[in-house]
């Protein structure tokens, strides 16, 4: 069987399709999918974001991290809760990111939690190793578990971030 251009090509499409199965990057029902790419369309503050995913707008609440606040009513700013806010606004704001799922997918507040990936570029983890975060592991969201505690050790000795101002 011999395809003209228009075949061939439309025979390429399809099988791009059925390999890559765009479709199935998420889905939040029964059984969610390991991690999606999303736009981050809203920077909240440190640990918070809101993404555009195919089936809509979600929050998402980084795990294994948590930055000092910034935005909880009733609450005053936290000591370094600025600068972590402002870091994470330059850093993945209007940006492609990798939302990796933990075994558990939504917070009590209903909200994706997430480990949170720019390219390479491991979010949560930066902004541990910044010291503009301290470690927060809720079962069964551990997976980092281990390799965070050592960056926020190393940025405490070093008098990094909120280790060095509060």
């Amino acid at each position: 069987m011999r395809l003209g251009g228009r075949g061939s090509v439309l025979l390429l499409l399809l099988a791009a399709l059925v390999l890559l199965r765009p479709w199935e990057e998420l889905d939040l029902g029964d059984e969610p999918a390991a991690s999606a790419t999303a736009l981050v369309t809203r920077v909240v503050d440190g640990d918070t974001i809101e993404v555009q995913l195919p089936g809509g707008e979600e929050d998402v609440r980084y795990i294994g991290v948590d930055t000092p606040e910034t935005v909880k009513p009733g609450a005053p700013v936290d000591c370094f809760g600025p600068q972590a806010s402002s870091f994470n606004h330059r850093l993945v704001e209007r940006r492609r990111v990798r939302l990796v799922f933990g075994p558990e997918r939504r917070d009590q507040y209903g909200r994706l939690l997430a480990y949170v990936y720019l390219g390479d570029r491991f979010v949560n983890a930066e902004l541990v190793r910044r010291g503009l975060a301290r470690t927060l592991f809720i079962p069964p969201n551990v997976r980092f578990e281990e390799r965070l505690k050592r960056l926020e050790i190393a940025a405490a000795r070093a008098g990094r971030g909120l280790w060095g101002a509060c």
